[in-house]
């Protein structure tokens, strides 16, 4: 069923399933179209079905979501497409969501190749999803073409079931554990903080950690603290900003869980990141940001609003190793396609950012 009309509130709703299981990244774009949801059907139980890092992290946490199911290891979805199931393990797991009796079940995981047939499983008497050519049918589905905004896409399909916007831009609660974790690594103090995330999942996405560096040192000449965030696996890029630079700055790499980094990033003045899951995060807990985009991903990952989240971005797309053009091509190489972004323009926007929150 293709019909993108309006629809009304799904009578008699107690119970709704969301399929989400990726990264940090994605969970906050899906917050608008969660806080949607929970303004449509105020009485349901929203039950998100992700990872084992939702369930902790979500724990104790004001938010659109009542409660996490860890989806076990299955392609496509909780995993990459040829990971070995345990097959005995997801059919205990699916004659468990069938128990559970959902009403709704909404398929929020990209275009359904994997994520449809599992959603279809969950017998759900009513399962809405995005829907590539080869994907299985949800019973209201809208088409998914890879260049759309992911905020505005799960706003879109959140429609099929009567759920209205009520914000564009995602908001996630910060709690008192979050940010006393945070205070015990970086103590409160005079002046302001800024945070610089170096790192992201694709090197094709990685600024380089001078030009970094170039713009912590331009934020420290203004009062600034800077620290460098990043995961044990971004270790040697932080440690690499960190020396490049003149002035002091705060290793942070791997010494924050994810509730302390929540907790950092919403005491920051300004984050200056690639397009990553904490440059999100940032955003989402009320820092300021500028972003440091490859063009395909600015249309679906970029910033709705400029007002305190600026983004910079690289048009470049051949790749600079083998010259392929990488617009319907991956040539395999995983170098830097943002790193012709001028570091003038990033101090730019950082600076004016810093200066008039």
């Amino acid at each position: 069923m293709n019909n993108l009309s309006p629809y009304n509130v799904v009578p008699g709703v107690r119970k709704i399933a969301v399929v989400r299981a990726n990264a940090i990244g994605d969970f906050i774009f899906s917050l608008p179209a969660l806080a949607a949801l929970r303004a449509a059907y105020p009485e349901a139980e929203i039950v998100l079905l992700a990872k084992a890092w939702h369930a902790a992290f979500l724990k104790g946490r004001p938010a659109p979501v009542d409660r996490v199911v860890v989806v076990p290891p299955y392609g496509g979805v909780s995993e990459n497409p040829c990971y070995p199931e345990d097959v005995a393990e997801i059919e205990a797991f699916f004659a468990a969501m069938r128990r559970e009796r959902f009403d709704i079940a909404i398929q929020m995981h990209g275009g359904g190749r994997y994520s449809n047939p599992f959603t279809l499983r969950l017998g759900a008497r009513l399962t809405i999803g995005t829907k590539t050519p080869d994907a299985a049918s949800p019973d209201r589905w809208m088409p998914y073409i890879y260049f759309q905004p992911e905020i505005l896409r799960y706003l879109e399909l959140v429609s099929l079931v009567g759920a209205s916007p009520v914000t564009l831009e995602p908001c996630l609660a910060v709690t008192s554990d979050d940010l006393k974790e945070s205070i015990e690594v970086v103590p409160e103090q005079s002046k302001p903080l800024v945070a610089l995330h170096p790192g992201a999942g694709d090197p094709r996405r990685r600024w380089s950690p001078a030009r970094f560096a170039a713009v912590g040192d331009a934020l420290a000449d203004e009062g600034a603290l800077v620290v460098v965030i990043g995961t044990t696996n971004e270790r040697d890029i932080d440690e690499a900003v960190v020396n490049a630079m003149h002035a002091n700055a705060q290793n942070l790499c791997d010494r924050l869980s994810l509730g302390g980094l929540a907790g950092l990033l919403s005491r920051c003045r300004l984050v200056v990141s690639n397009d990553s899951g904490p440059l999100h995060l940032a955003g989402a807990v009320g820092a300021a940001t500028v972003g440091l985009y490859w063009c395909f991903n600015l249309v679906n990952a970029g910033p709705i609003t400029r007002t305190r989240h600026r983004s910079t971005h690289s048009w470049r797309l051949a790749c600079p190793v083998c010259g392929l053009n990488c617009i319907y091509h991956n040539c395999g190489h995983r170098v830097s396609f943002i790193d012709d972004i001028p570091t003038e323009e990033v101090v730019t926007a950082a600076l004016d950012l810093f200066h008039n929150q």
